[in-house]
């Protein structure tokens, strides 16, 4: 297997995020990335930086507006400072745009307003994303190491393991959200796609990919499946639900699997052999697999309760599927648990591809 990491994903450090009305310190640090790594080498997996691939292949799965904003806000931002006007340390929105009937099925169109406060609550969907002098370098190499597992797999490596931090699944065509400012998984759907023309996405992260459903909902050739915790009550709560299956050319390629709050190992594999079912008549000839920690039992943000031992069956069951294979990683934040998850999720698919 190879692996792919820049040394540039650890710049982004957050240094707050708003939960239940109080700003808390953050839990995207990047330790995790680097425990990560420890994982990987412990099992001989070299790990390559990427090529810098820039950012023309994101406008695939982003709008060009979108990417415009992420890569000027926090210069604009700072650029606020005057007599009385003193921004915070970090961009972060402090309002929400309001539907004024210009979306249609080409999106919602770029920002009427020009003003960097009125971007911001219009391109950031939550504080859970604040962006600092380096979020936009650190998420952009976060994409290249997907892209580069991605090219990896459609020259014939048959699975490639994307350390991706900052995440990516939550970031929507034109919007950041749940840690999320690009969509790495999406990005590297996009780009399997220049090889093969039917490709899946399989979410296991604990929280519903939404970001990644909403790039995708309206087309045929990338199926979309994300297992999550049951967002009624859990982020992001307004999509995951078990009757989202796409829309037009998308009707049927977009499948939720919402769990039960404190379900385990046995339910969460119960649900993984319905997605697999799924997948299987979709019959996709590549996969991306967004691959959470969150799920884990212990986690400081999760609700769902897996022990180490079920990243392992999940490995071997993903592996069984025997299609080229991109593993994209998202959450998990818990430091302590996610080298060793990964180790079992590594150890799993090793074997479940032979």
């Amino acid at each position: 297997m190879k692996a792919f990491f820049s040394e540039e994903q650890l710049l982004h450090s957050p240094r707050q995020f708003m939960r239940l009305g109080r700003i808390s310190a953050p839990t995207d640090l990047p330790s995790r990335a680097e425990n990560l790594q420890q994982a990987l080498a412990a099992r001989g997996i070299k790990v390559e930086a990427p090529a810098d691939y820039g950012r023309k292949p994101l406008e695939h799965v982003h709008s060009a507006d979108y990417l415009d904003y992420l890569e000027t806000a926090f210069a604009r931002w700072q650029a606020l400072k005057a007599p009385g006007v003193d921004p915070g340390p970090e961009v972060l929105p402090n309002l929400s745009p309001y539907y004024n009937g210009r979306i249609d099925a080409a999106g919602r169109g770029p920002c009427p307003s020009p003003s960097i406060v009125a971007q911001t609550g219009y391109y950031l969907s939550d504080l859970s994303c604040p962006i600092g002098p380096q979020t936009w370098r650190s998420a952009l190499r976060s994409t290249h190491s997907a892209l580069a597992a991605a090219d990896h797999v459609a020259g014939g490596g048959g699975v490639a393991y994307a350390l991706c931090r900052p995440s990516g699944h939550h970031a929507h065509r034109d919007r950041a959200g749940g840690f999320c400012y690009l969509n790495s998984s999406a990005a590297a759907a996009s780009r399997l796609l220049q090889t093969w023309s039917k490709v899946a996405v399989l979410d296991v992260d604990a929280h519903h990919g939404d970001g990644t459903q909403n790039i995708f909902y309206q087309r045929p050739d990338v199926m979309t499946v994300s297992l999550h915790a049951d967002p009624a009550g859990y982020y992001p709560f307004y999509t995951g639900y078990a009757h989202e299956r796409g829309h037009g050319a998308g009707e049927g390629y977009n499948l939720n699997l919402p769990l039960a709050h404190g379900c385990g190992n046995a339910e969460f594999l119960q649900a993984l052999d319905t997605a697999l079912d799924a997948l299987a008549g979709y019959a996709p000839e590549a996969l991306v697999l967004p691959l959470g920690f969150d799920t884990y039992k212990d986690d400081p943000i999760s609700v769902l309760r897996l022990d180490i031992d079920a990243y392992r069956d999940i490995g071997a069951r993903v592996a069984g599927l025997g299609v080229p294979t991109v593993v994209v990683q998202e959450g998990g934040y818990m430091v302590e648990a996610i080298g060793p998850a990964l180790d079992a999720f590594l150890e799993g698919f090793d074997r479940g591809g032979k």
